[in-house]
């Protein structure tokens, strides 16, 4: 069998790389793409070590270990010890995870059950079963894509979970908990007054409003303004104009709580000013989230005590 030394070293050499570029994604590290490509240069020395004198001592899991030292080394510099192992432990995580995802697919894929004149065998090529180059240069970049877009993935949610907070809005008595995610693109105000405007899903607090009143705001019906069926609830609401990209000005219909609390940094924030503003839409497609939290609300709320 014919062993093409220069291929397997190219392939080692372009897979160190683009686990030590998928390693810099992943801690958001500052990409050097020559120190990416110096340090995948110095792993793929241990594959042509196996091919030397030198082959029994490449296989020790310490000089294995020494080189992954060094392959970090070179790509990301040493600031200081801690910083090291992180990129240390990231860069192994990262092979497990793109070569543990193509030994998966690779067992995935195979079919171990074989039926012969009505006669079913099964058979197992056992831990020797070879990965084919071919699989590898295929499943490695796509493999390599997915766990980019997946880490990509994960960081934006969990951005997205850091913006997210306990909202406990009061009405007549009334607690309606909801979580709420703080947004800086909502810069809705009360024109009047300059209230801001937090918007809420419409289904979650429905159950307090009168029927009346929800039917009128449905069919947009503004006559509650002198309907005094509806007493209090009157004096409560407004209407917030606002303007959507590509479509004329629109009205928002706002009520104004007893109460508005968020729960931000572990610690309670009553708004002192605020307006909920209806939405008959849902907000969050998977639920995340129930309300859209206007950020002048945290910034201006009187902070209260951790109890």
């Amino acid at each position: 069998m014919s062993v093409y030394l220069d291929v397997i070293w190219l392939l080692n050499l372009c897979f160190d790389s683009l686990l030590l570029w998928l390693t810099a994604i992943m801690l958001k590290r500052n990409i050097v793409f020559w120190r990416i490509i110096a340090g995948a240069f110095i792993g793929s020395l241990l594959v042509l070590f196996m091919f030397t004198p030198f082959s029994l001592y490449a296989q020790q899991p310490f000089i294995k270990l020494l080189f992954s030292f060094f392959i970090v080394y070179t790509a990301f510099g040493f600031k200081r010890f801690r910083y090291f192992l992180e990129n240390v432990f990231t860069f192994y995580f990262a092979t497990f995870m793109v070569g543990g995802g193509l030994i998966a697919i690779h067992y995935f894929l195979q079919n171990e059950v074989h039926v012969s004149s009505g006669v079913m065998t099964t058979y197992s090529m056992g831990a020797g079963d070879p990965v084919s180059w071919l699989f590898v240069l295929v499943g490695f970049p796509i493999l390599w894509f997915f766990s980019r877009k997946r880490i990509e993935g994960i960081r934006e949610k969990k951005l997205r979970f850091d913006s997210i907070v306990d909202v406990l809005l009061t009405f007549d008595g009334t607690h309606i908990p909801l979580k709420g995610l703080i947004d800086s693109g909502n810069q809705l105000y009360d024109p009047m007054t300059k209230t801001p405007v937090m918007i809420v899903e419409i289904d979650k607090v429905k159950a307090i409003f009168p029927e009346r009143l929800l039917t009128m705001m449905s069919a947009r019906n503004f006559a509650w303004l002198d309907d005094e069926y509806l007493g209090k609830w009157s004096c409560r609401l407004r209407l917030i104009p606002y303007r959507a990209v590509g479509k004329e000005q629109q009205f928002l219909v706002a009520v104004r709580p007893d109460r508005i609390m968020i729960c931000y940094e572990n610690e309670w924030i009553e708004v002192q000013k605020g307006l909920v503003g209806l939405n008959e839409a849902s907000l969050s497609a998977d639920g995340e989230y129930q309300c859209i939290v206007h950020p002048k609300m945290v910034q201006t709320g009187k902070r209260l005590t951790a109890s």
